[in-house]
Formats: C-alpha cells, structure tokens, sequence
C-alpha cells in the first residue's frame, strides 16, 4: 500500500509541476519579443481558470498523500523488543 502512495504521490508532482510551468506569470504572460501567442496556445480565456484550479486541486492533492504516506510509515520512535525480530543461531 505504500509503495502505491509513493507512485501517486510522484504523478501528482509530476502534474503539479506541468501545472504550474504552463500558467501564465501575474506580470502579464508571455513577452511579445516572444511572439506573443500566449493567449492563442491554451485557446479561450477560461483555460485559466480550469490550470488555477487544477493547481490547487493538485496541491490539496499532494498534501493528503504526503500526510496519508507519514501516517503509514509510522512515527519512527523507539524500538521495542516486539519490534525486533527473533534471530536464531544455526
């Protein structure tokens, strides 16, 4: 189980990382020394509106994952005798 919150946890920082990269900067987006085809990339406005809210989908995400992952590993305390398997001598 853990070691499929640890794939989930890397996909969704993948997506959180694509996410973030293609939204547009607040200054405005990209220069028009660029070309300035910003707003023609992603098509209509509204495209960024569904990029913000996937990037906050994706970090609320990624938070619930991480907190879920700590809670199964566990807390990393002492080490009981319980805890230490038996070992026999051959």
């Amino acid at each position: 189980m853990l070691s499929t919150l640890v794939v989930l946890i890397a996909l969704v920082s993948a997506l959180l990382l694509l996410a973030v990269l293609i939204q547009n900067p607040k200054g405005g987006g990209i220069d028009p020394t660029f070309g300035g085809q910003a707003q023609q990339l992603f098509g209509a406005a509204r495209s960024t509106d569904f990029i913000e809210k996937a990037t906050w989908v994706l970090a609320g995400a990624l938070i619930v994952l991480c907190v879920a992952a700590a809670l199964m590993v566990g807390t990393g305390g002492e080490l009981t005798p319980t805890d230490i398997p038996l070992q026999t001598e051959q």
